[in-house]
């Protein structure tokens, strides 16, 4: 391991340090019982199957977020776009999940693919803008995020919305919903598209001309320009497979986890991917491994709300400190000075 990366594993592990340190400071300045909710926090999520079961569902679309914006954020793009596309392409494969009948296989799948490509037409639009007019991705994708709420909002009243239910679309045909494959834990056949997905950006990006292009662009734009790199079109390629993972993800939470489509708002992965990508340098095997992490925090916070008195967004302010601390360029700059120097020296 290069002492680059070592440094940031050491970085990420002081960040997660220090924000589980003050997240117990937080529960014992709100907490009547702080060692037994801190007990609860760390040791809940593996007390029972079902807990652990909620880990790994819980982690699925986490991965799916964290590898779309690893992918764009290798190139640079601070894309925010995967949290739209979410929600959006659930909504939309609704209507195939709904009133297409299909084999079972042949149907999930056909739900899949519609979502991919329904993910990269949408990340089209903030990346074609940003390769061709300089427009800020930051910004388009955000505002992207607020129309397709609005148009998921529209399909689902207008389109989706079962009038015998309180809160709900029609209910999904059983030919397209994904199974479950381990039934102590309730863990569905979406774990192992995630890692299918994971297997597949990784080879994307470090053994193919395209992949790699990407990579170039992210760590100097100017000089993979030079080189003959063509910028437009990789930073379009770069949001088209962010935009494909995305829909993806979104397909499978929704015909995994649910019988109806039943998102009122948007679901917050897309915005909790962008701290996964940064938990695993946008490496895609640690995306999985970060996405657990976060997927842990969350169990672990729900089981403490549930069964103290700390309130359950303990959760987002964990996840709030962390990116702060791995956002942040002068965190441990003056270590990482050093660290680098001695690894010249030698």
């Amino acid at each position: 391991m290069s002492r680059e990366k070592s440094f940031h594993v050491l970085r990420t592990t002081v960040a997660l340090v220090i924000a589980m340190l003050a997240a117990f400071a937080v529960i014992f300045m709100v907490s009547k019982t702080p060692i037994e909710s801190i007990r609860l926090f760390i040791l809940g999520p593996f007390s029972k199957p079902r807990y652990i079961g909620n880990i790994i569902n819980t982690a699925i679309p986490l991965i799916f977020s964290g590898l779309s914006m690893a992918v764009v954020f290798q190139a640079s793009q601070f894309n925010m776009g995967a949290e739209g596309i979410f929600y959006f392409s659930g909504a939309v494969i609704s209507l195939i999940a709904i009133w297409v009948p299909l084999p079972a296989g042949v149907h999930q799948v056909v739900i899949i693919l519609a979502a991919a490509v329904i993910g990269a037409l949408i990340m089209l639009i903030p990346g074609y803008l940003k390769a061709k007019y300089g427009a800020s991705e930051l910004v388009t994708s955000l505002m992207m995020n607020s129309i397709l709420l609005g148009l998921g909002s529209y399909l689902m009243t207008r389109v989706l919305q079962d009038p015998m239910a309180s809160n709900g679309s029609y209910p999904y045909l059983d030919t397209a919903k994904i199974p479950v494959i381990i039934p102590a834990f309730k863990v569905h056949y979406g774990l192992f598209i995630a890692l299918l997905c994971v297997a597949a950006v990784s080879v994307f990006l470090y053994k193919t001309k395209w992949g790699y292009e990407i990579r170039m662009v992210g760590i100097n734009a100017k000089f993979a320009a030079y080189s003959g790199i063509n910028i437009v079109k990789t930073i379009i390629i770069a949001h088209l497979v962010s935009g494909a993972i995305a829909g993806i993800g979104g397909s499978v939470e929704s015909i995994a986890m649910h019988t109806r489509f039943e998102w009122n708002g948007l679901p917050g992965y897309g915005f909790t991917g962008a701290l996964i990508a940064m938990l695993a340098n946008n490496n895609p095997v640690s995306v999985i491994y970060a996405a657990l992490f976060v997927a842990y925090l969350s169990t672990g916070a729900d089981i403490v709300a549930r069964l103290s008195d700390v309130p359950a967004e303990m959760s987002t302010i964990l996840q709030s400190l962390i990116i702060l601390l791995i956002a942040s360029e002068r965190f441990l700059h003056s270590f990482k000075q050093r660290w680098m120097e001695r690894g010249i020296a030698k």
